[in-house]
């Protein structure tokens, strides 16, 4: 499939494909899932162009889109590329001063909110910013403060439609549209620092298409992806871009919330998705299991098994596969795999890209065990996403590697076994930030922070962020993130942080599943009057020593968790203790639980 400035493609596809579906949102109030035409898009696209041109939007002006996803942001985010603005996508869950300092980096005069949580935080951040100056607001049930810097989305339109000068506007810039256009500024999560705009180029969002489509020969335009992540997040974003070029409908998930049933509607043929859903999936799936007969767990159990040995052992490299393992996986892969499919909504399903953090190779030994087609990946901000990733149309990847280096990519691993990247994918550097761009670059190559390493086979192994490196006091380097990942499958662990820095010995804040856990207490006939009481209950933190202990039995003695103290609410964004793309902020956390991390190396 040939690549187009993004500026163009709607228009482009609707000459030759005006009446094709590319679009699906579900309509809330008739219950229903409905479409959107290539030439419905560009009509919408073109009227928001126009428009934006009539509220002066100049060329290379910044303008937010602050929402949950819709099929409006996509529109307005085609539009502002074709007007050759730049957009700053802001996650929907942010915060008034997370915003405030984004606009006032960014110098963002104009702002496009999805919901009445986004409006009343614009609201806030137009009294305290000089930048910003408007505020339109999408959901017609928005309701409006009464200020003439707000309108609504109706109202920013009709600019559009009524305008006699546009047209000729929007042609000219059309026609000046360059691969050297600064398409989208995204600001990093920020998890050891004030977050920095990332420069992404209509260049770079060309070449991850290219070799997109090199890697990835299997597509079909029969096939629907859903969008389920935020498309602020440069992970969802090119991958829509890049179906919607490729003709595959893209169905856009309102409610993340939503998604057990969102899936079931749509039966999506590709999902991105963070390691935490699937680790969801696997807790959820073993829940289940448990809750069998005898008989049952032992015939679920076996088909697992039996899916591992077929999948990992002989398709995986391209083995024959003997005639009566064959035989059995046919078999299970006909009745439970596929009642196990449907019930969650991806019987459909092709492949899925997942990346954003480890994924545990016990739920990815899993997943393509009973035949969920995992395509595991490595990216940032920074390479437009993918650097690396499991080639979905050729079964031959190593379950703890993020899989093959993507063609034209660059890696190299330098001091301290850093991943170093170089490539028309990746990024000029960070939006007036000239010192942070000095660090970053090392002879040309970017600096990701990541440590890792290849293997004979040329595959990129992601050990850790550098700067999250641990060393106890005894001089042993512990990786947070991996010990972390060991612990989270666990159904009654819905979080983890750990803590090792200069420390005697590992120790771990945790976070638990409160109802599952609530349920098991029941169960066990252990009474209490609040979380708090439960959560010192000793009989509970015996239960979850005993279950930390067996998750970390394959780790090094060094490694493993030695104490633990059970926490009574959960790190969000909210407090401050997550990033918006749900990283831990280390050093947020060891502040605010400074005297329960001190417990826990007191001496006896």
């Amino acid at each position: 499939m040939e690549c187009v400035h993004l500026g163009k493609m709607v228009f482009e596809k609707a000459k030759n494909f005006a009446n094709r579906s590319i679009l699906k949102f579900r309509d809330d109030v008739e219950g229903k899932w409905k479409d959107v035409t290539w030439g419905e898009l560009a009509a919408q696209v073109k009227v928001i162009a126009k428009s934006l041109i009539e509220m002066g939007v100049k060329e290379e002006d910044r303008v937010a889109i602050f929402s949950q996803n819709m099929v409006e942001i996509i529109a307005v985010d085609l539009a502002c590329q074709a007007v050759r603005a730049t957009t700053v996508p802001l996650y929907a869950t942010s915060s008034s001063s997370q915003v405030n300092y984004i606009v006032n980096d960014a110098q963002i005069g104009l702002i496009f909110v999805g919901e009445q949580y986004q409006y009343d935080r614009a609201v806030e951040v137009l009294h305290q910013s000089n930048y910003l100056k408007k505020i339109i607001a999408i959901d017609p049930a928005i309701q409006l403060s009464g200020i003439d810097a707000s309108i609504s989305f109706d109202a920013f339109i009709k600019h559009g439609k009524e305008s006699t000068t546009a047209d000729e506007q929007l042609e000219e810039r059309l026609n000046h549209l360059s691969l050297q256009d600064l398409t989208t500024l995204i600001y990093t999560s920020g998890t050891t620092g004030e977050p920095k705009g990332v420069i992404i180029r209509q260049s770079n969002y060309q070449q991850a298409f290219h070799i997109h489509n090199i890697r990835l020969t299997n597509l079909s335009d029969k096939d629907l992806s859903l969008s389920f992540l935020p498309l602020s997040h440069i992970f969802e974003r090119a991958w829509s871009y890049f179906c919607m070029l490729n003709n595959i409908v893209v169905a856009v998930n309102k409610d993340p919330k939503k998604i057990q049933s969102v899936l079931k509607e749509v039966r999506p043929s590709y999902m991105c998705a963070v390691p935490r859903f699937w680790e969801k999936i696997y807790m959820g799936v073993n829940d289940k299991i448990d809750s069998f007969s005898p008989f049952m767990q032992k015939v679920m159990r076996r088909a697992i098994r039996v899916g591992e040995k077929c999948n990992l052992e002989y398709r995986r490299y391209d083995k024959d596969v003997p005639t009566l393992l064959s035989i059995q996986y046919w078999f299970y892969e006909h009745t439970l795999f596929k009642i196990l499919k449907k019930v969650i909504g991806l019987d459909r399903g092709r492949f899925f890209p997942t990346a954003g953090a480890a994924l545990s190779d016990d739920v990815n030994i899993f997943l393509h065990s009973v035949g969920f087609n995992i395509c595991v990946g490595y990216g940032l901000t920074e390479s437009t996403a993918t650097v690396s990733c499991y080639n979905p149309a050729n079964r031959d990847y190593e379950i703890n590697s993020a899989g093959d280096i993507m063609p034209e990519v660059e890696v190299r691993i330098g001091e301290n076994d850093e991943i170093l990247l170089r490539g028309k994918t990746i990024t000029e550097g960070y939006y007036n930030r000239p010192e942070a761009n000095a660090s970053a670059f090392v002879d040309g190559w970017f600096r990701t922070g990541d440590a890792g390493y290849l293997t004979k086979q040329g595959r990129l192994v992601i050990r850790e962020r550098i700067k999250e490196l641990f060393k106890t006091s005894n001089g042993k380097y512990v990786a947070p993130q991996q010990v972390e990942s060991k612990l989270i499958v666990d159904k009654y662990i819905e979080q983890a942080a750990i803590i090792a820095d200069q420390r005697k010995y590992v120790s771990a804040l945790i976070v638990p599943a409160y109802s599952v856990l609530k349920s098991y207490a029941e169960s066990a006939k252990i009474s209490y009057d609040s979380i708090e009481d439960l959560l010192q209950n000793e009989k509970i933190i015996a239960f979850y020593e005993g279950r930390i202990q067996h998750l970390q039995a394959d780790l090094s003695a060094y490694e493993q968790v030695k104490k633990f103290t059970l926490l009574s609410r959960p790190f969000t964004p909210d407090n401050d203790e997550l990033t918006l793309t749900l990283k831990l902020k280390r050093k947020v956390i060891a502040q605010h639980y400074e005297k329960e991390i001190e417990n826990m190396y007191k001496e006896n």
